[in-house]
Order: C-alpha cells, then structure tokens, then sequence
C-alpha cells in the first residue's frame, strides 16, 4: 500500500480485469488511496473520542452499527473534504485517461482540453510577418485562459454543494463528563 505496482504491472492487472478503455476504471482508481486511508483513520482516531466506543457497546451496538451510525456522521467534514480531494484529482486527471482510455468519447475533459490546446498551437515557421505571428501568438494565449477557465467552473460550481459540511464543532455535546 506504500508504494503503488508500477505502471506495467498496473496495466496488465486492469487488462485483465477488463477495465481498459472504460469509464468505470477511471472513476475507481484511487478511491482508496493510502493518503485518503491515513486522513480518515487520524480523524476517527482524534475526533472521535473512544468513550463513544465504549458507551455504544454497552447499549449493544455492533462494530458495523458503530461505524455506519456514529462513525460516519461524526466525520461528514472529513469525507467531504476526501470527497473533494478525489473529485478534483479525477477531474484533472490526464495521465491515467492518456494510458488507459482508448475511444475518444470517453477521453476525460484533460485530455479534450489537451487536443484543443495542441491544435491551437502557432507554428512560428508558417508566417513571415512578425506582427500577424504576435496576433496568432496572442489568440493561442487567449485559447489557453478560456480553457483554464472552463476546467475550472465545475469543481468551483460543486464546491459551495460539499462546503456546507464543512463544519467544526460537531463533537460538542456528544459527550459528556
């Protein structure tokens, strides 16, 4: 878990699995990342405090009812905030999409965004004229912020929808003593 197999390896286990050139792959790798399982086990650990445990063994709750029913409501801050981590890492992601998408109606935003940028590119050797290679320079420039700011908005537009979990606090009162 420490290190990840390589990039090969990696491969030939999602060709195998059948995954390759699929959306499915490209949402699932990295939903458990080892960053994402250290995060959540240090704010159980810390946030939740362990006379929570105790008390609900003793009203008879199970280790599945424990975490499905306090656990995680207790920690709503700390998966929207994982949540937000690997919606914006899936949402930027170009490499993976570039290894392992094949179709180009299931290339990732990144990898359009990428094509747009390549076709958009000045080859400086076609013009004479200096000053109409600093226009076509200039548009390719304006090319490159419109789409910084069409990757943008969508993680900008989900954001205010996940902030509101966001909150400190919601340990008071849970405990008392």
């Amino acid at each position: 878990m420490y290190f990840a197999g390589g990039l090969i390896p990696t491969y030939i286990l999602v060709s195998q699995l059948g995954l390759v050139n699929t959306r499915t792959f490209m949402v699932i790798t990295g939903a458990l990342g080892f960053g994402n399982m250290i995060i959540m086990r240090t704010a159980f650990k810390n946030n939740v405090p362990s006379e929570l445990l105790e008390s609900a063994k003793m009203d008879g709750i199970t280790d599945i009812g424990y975490l499905l029913k306090i656990l995680l409501p207790l920690s709503k801050a700390t998966i929207s905030v994982i949540a937000l981590y690997y919606m914006v890492d899936r949402w930027n992601t170009y490499f993976v999409g570039l290894v392992y998408l094949r179709d180009r109606d299931k290339y990732t935003l990144q990898m359009v965004l990428k094509e747009i940028l390549s076709a958009a590119q000045v080859d400086s050797s076609t013009f004479t004229d200096p000053t109409e290679l600093a226009k076509m320079a200039g548009s390719s420039d304006v090319m490159k912020y419109a789409l910084i700011v069409v990757a943008s908005v969508p993680m900008l537009i989900v954001y205010p929808f996940i902030q509101k979990f966001f909150e400190k606090g919601v340990m008071i009162g849970s405990v008392k003593g």
